[in-house]
């Protein structure tokens, strides 16, 4: 079942007209939309300026749906309660602006996103369908899965899992040999997270060994 928010809006008793629905319906868009660190900006949408509804003697009662994400339009019931009462949808069109991070310079895939390569930018939120990152905290450790031009929003799907192990980097090969745990240095030829397989150069024997990861720079040697 649909979660609904309801706000309340009091009119003089006289005719409901079409500024009067188109205030309240407004209202309400604001009052869900315009969270924290939220900018809302109304569209304006034209509604028939000959529409009269009678009299309510009571607080306009608007309600729309609680969606996930920002939907740029969304249609606001605006309604008299009582008897008999009445109600009518009212099309609300809305921008809302929100800083996210945008990069700064065209990025590679595999690169890990750092303060210098990204910015904040006021955006349109409502436009991006796909979502969007506000701070590194929450891309932490995570690599770009497909390369990024300059200027593009960053998006999550633009992100492999996060990376305990980077490709190039030296890490501890742990391998186990007749119940005794023998560890040496080695050279990640592929990243990943933790549980992940990739391949490790061995430092001494220089041969390719076939690992999983098992903490941040350690790498477990397969059988």
């Amino acid at each position: 079942m649909s979660l609904l928010v309801f706000t309340f809006t009091t009119l003089a008793h006289a005719d409901t007209t079409a500024a009067n629905l188109r205030a309240a319906a407004e209202q309400a868009v604001r009052t869900q939309y315009g969270t924290t660190g939220n900018r809302v900006v109304i569209v304006p949408t034209a509604l028939n300026p000959r529409l009269h509804l009678a009299a309510c003697p009571h607080a306009l009662q608007t309600r729309l749906p609680l969606r996930q994400g920002v939907p740029s339009r969304v249609a606001v019931a605006v309604s008299c309660p009582g008897t008999p009462g009445w109600s009518i949808q009212v099309p609300v069109q809305m921008q809302v602006f929100r800083n996210v991070l945008v990069t700064s310079h065209p990025m590679a895939r595999g690169d890990i996103p750092a303060p210098g390569d990204v910015h904040t930018e006021e955006r349109d939120v409502a436009r991006l369908g796909y979502g969007y990152i506000e701070s590194l905290d929450q891309i932490l450790g995570h690599s770009l899965s497909r390369p990024l031009i300059a200027g593009v929003v960053l998006e999550p799907g633009d992100f492999n899992g996060r990376e305990t192990v980077h490709s190039g980097e030296e890490v501890d090969l742990v391998a186990q040999l007749g119940g005794i745990e023998v560890r040496t240095r080695g050279m990640a030829l592929d990243g990943g997270d933790t549980g992940a397989r990739l391949r490790v150069r061995n430092d001494n024997s220089g041969r390719i060994i076939n690992g999983v990861v098992i903490g941040e720079g350690q790498v477990k040697a397969l059988p």
